[in-house]
């Protein structure tokens, strides 16, 4: 069953934010993450303002999903986020085919 990454991202430094966004997307294409929304437009609609960014990548497990955030390339990724961005990320099961 497929999964998905949400992640709500509040960036305070983008120069520095983008050495997470040039190395992050490595890290997802190793566990067949593939992006199905990135930054676009957005409104936040209940639960207070958007967030600047908004991802979803979706991952053909659930196990996937963990395994790359857990993976040594995307917590290198990680690291030139740390201080620069504030980030809210789930993983969600997704639902059987009707």
């Amino acid at each position: 069953m497929k999964a998905y990454w949400i992640a709500h991202v509040d960036v305070t430094d983008p120069d520095q934010y983008s050495q997470y966004t040039q190395r992050a997307p490595k890290a997802f294409a190793l566990y067949g993450g593939r992006l199905l929304a990135r930054g676009g437009r957005c409104e936040g609609l209940e639960g207070g303002p958007a967030a600047q960014r908004n991802v979803v990548i979706e991952f053909d497990s659930y196990e996937q999903a963990l395994a790359c955030y857990r993976s040594d390339e995307y917590q290198e990724a990680k690291r030139h986020r740390e201080g620069v961005a504030r980030a809210q990320i789930v993983i969600v099961e997704g639902v059987a085919p009707a």
